[in-house]
């Protein structure tokens, strides 16, 4: 008879803990997490606000949000299925989306809080890095960048969505280092390149590459493109249009949506006491009446024998 060790006792299970909800889905890095908004101990119970970005395959989602015992608070947030209502209807997922994401919840949180007259960011995109002077009155709204699980490489999409916050008049502490455009060589940043990825630059040369050399997989590619009328050289005056209208009117826009006229109900009905014991009487009558017909039926047959 074989022996078998015993790895895994019963003090060892006893002391088993398993890891949070969201680590075991692997949503949340609670290492990243806890640094983000650990306040200090001498600014009492004032909000420590972070620039959350995500993305998923049709949207993007960019929220100011602050920590809580009771759990997260988001102060605004952004999407870009908001800018076709700034012109911007193909194409919500690019780099070039992302800024306006960025831009448009800037404008909106300072508007927000009154402070967009004081604060107007960076008006004309250059790509070139761009911080926030603080002005005499108050300091400038500042905010953290968190980018979740994603890798940050150098012109990762989320950093497009941070230049448009940066641009707006957000203070949120960064490098140039991972913009797209970046040089790891010379270690400087390409004002030029960046400038393009903003304004779709690189969108447009896809557009001209596959126009030339594969006109079938262009007309499949950009279709959305094609059927609005939009050429590869219309993108920067487009994108020019777009950050126009978001400084103009930031604010978000009430769904036109109407609600549901009726409710509806999948699962039964929760029943109160007096309920169940109405239903349970009429069961119980129903029962005695078909038992009473039966032996009524039965008598009757007796009866013709």
């Amino acid at each position: 008879m074989a022996f078998v060790k015993t790895l895994k006792t019963r003090a060892y299970s006893k002391r088993f803990q398993v890891k949070f909800k969201r680590r075991r889905q692997g949503k949340t890095d609670y290492r990243a997490r806890i640094r983000l908004i650990n306040q200090d101990k001498n600014k009492y119970n004032t909000p420590k606000y972070r620039f959350v970005v995500r993305f998923s395959n049709k949207d993007i989602v960019a929220q100011i949000i602050s920590a809580s015992i009771a759990g997260d608070l988001v102060l605004a947030a952004a999407y870009s299925h908001e800018l076709p209502r700034y012109g911007l209807e193909v194409g919500l997922t690019n780099y070039a989306a992302a800024y306006c994401t960025g831009l448009l919840l800037a404008r909106r949180v300072l508007k927000m809080l009154e402070m967009d007259e004081e604060y107007e960011g960076n008006v004309e995109a250059t790509g070139e890095d761009f911080s926030v002077e603080p002005a005499e009155s108050r300091r400038p709204f500042r905010a953290l960048l968190d980018v979740g699980l994603v890798r940050t490489t150098t012109g990762n999409r989320v950093f497009g969505c941070l230049k448009g916050a940066l641009d707006g008049g957000l203070d949120i502490p960064h490098s140039d280092k991972r913009f797209a455009g970046f040089n790891k060589d010379g270690k400087q940043l390409d004002a030029e390149v960046h400038r393009k990825y903003i304004f779709g630059g690189h969108v447009a040369s896809y557009m001209r590459i596959l126009m030339e050399d594969e006109p079938e997989k262009y007309q499949t590619h950009f279709s959305e493109y094609i059927q609005r009328g939009i050429e590869p050289d219309d993108l920067e005056g487009l994108y020019k249009k777009v950050h126009a209208a978001i400084r103009a009117d930031a604010t978000m826009a009430k769904s036109t949506k109407e609600p549901p006229k009726e409710h509806k109900r999948y699962n039964l009905k929760k029943l109160t006491y007096e309920e169940r014991k109405a239903r349970l009487i009429e069961r119980l009558n129903a029962l005695n009446a078909s038992t009473h017909d039966d032996a009524d039926e039965d008598e009757d047959e007796d009866d013709d024998e």
